[in-house]
C-alpha cells in the first residue's frame, strides 16, 4: 500500500536515548508531506491530462480509421463507376456501330432499288421510244403511200364536184 501524506504527518517515531531532534525531525516532515501533497496532487493532474489526450488520442484515431475507410470506399466506388461508364461507353458504341451498319445496309438497299426503278425506266424509256418511232414509222409510210394519195385525189374530185353543185 502507497504512503499517503496523512501517514507521513502521523509518523511517530519512538524515542530514545540522544535521538534526533523532535523539532526539527517535525519540520523535516512537515515539508515532506507538503512536497509528496504537492506530488500527489501534480501526479492526479498529469493522470487526469494523459486520460483526456488518450481520449482525444482515441477519437482522432477513430476519425483516422473512418476517414482511411471513406478513401478506401471512395477509391473502391471510383473505380466502379469508371468501369461502368467504360462499360457503358463501349455498349454504347458497339449500339451506334451497329446502328450505322444498319443505315448503311438500309440506304445500299434503297439505293439498289432506286437504281433498279432507274434501270427500268431507262428501259421502258428505250422501249417506248422504239415503239414510237416504229408508230411514227408506220404512220408516215401510210401517209407517203399510195392509197393516201388516191384518197387525196379522190378528196379533191369530191370536192371540185362539191363546188360545182352550188344549191
Amino acid at each position: 500500500m502507497a504512503l499517503t501524506p496523512l501517514d507521513i504527518h502521523n509518523k511517530e517515531f519512538a524515542k530514545g536515548f540522544r535521538g534526533y531532534d523532535e523539532d526539527e525531525v517535525d519540520e523535516f516532515l512537515d515539508r515532506v508531506v507538503k512536497d509528496y501533497e504537492e506530488l500527489i496532487k501534480e501526479n492526479t493532474q498529469l493522470k487526469q491530462r494523459v486520460q483526456e489526450i488518450n481520449t482525444r488520442l482515441d477519437h482522432y484515431v477513430k476519425i483516422e480509421e473512418t476517414l482511411h475507410n471513406a478513401i478506401i470506399v471512395a477509391q473502391q466506388t471510383a473505380q466502379e463507376v469508371k468501369e461502368t461508364a467504360i462499360g457503358e461507353a463501349e455498349l454504347i458504341r458497339k449500339e451506334a456501330e451497329q446502328e450505322t451498319k444498319r443505315n448503311i445496309d438500309s440506304n445500299l438497299a434503297k439505293a439498289d432499288k432506286v437504281r433498279e426503278e432507274i434501270e427500268g425506266l431507262v428501259k421502258q424509256a428505250i422501249v417506248f421510244r422504239s415503239r414510237f418511232k416504229t408508230l411514227l414509222e408506220a404512220q408516215l409510210e401510210i401517209v407517203n403511200s399510195e392509197d393516201w394519195r388516191e384518197f387525196e385525189r379522190y378528196t379533191s374530185s369530191a370536192a371540185v364536184a362539191a363546188e360545182g353543185l352550188d344549191y
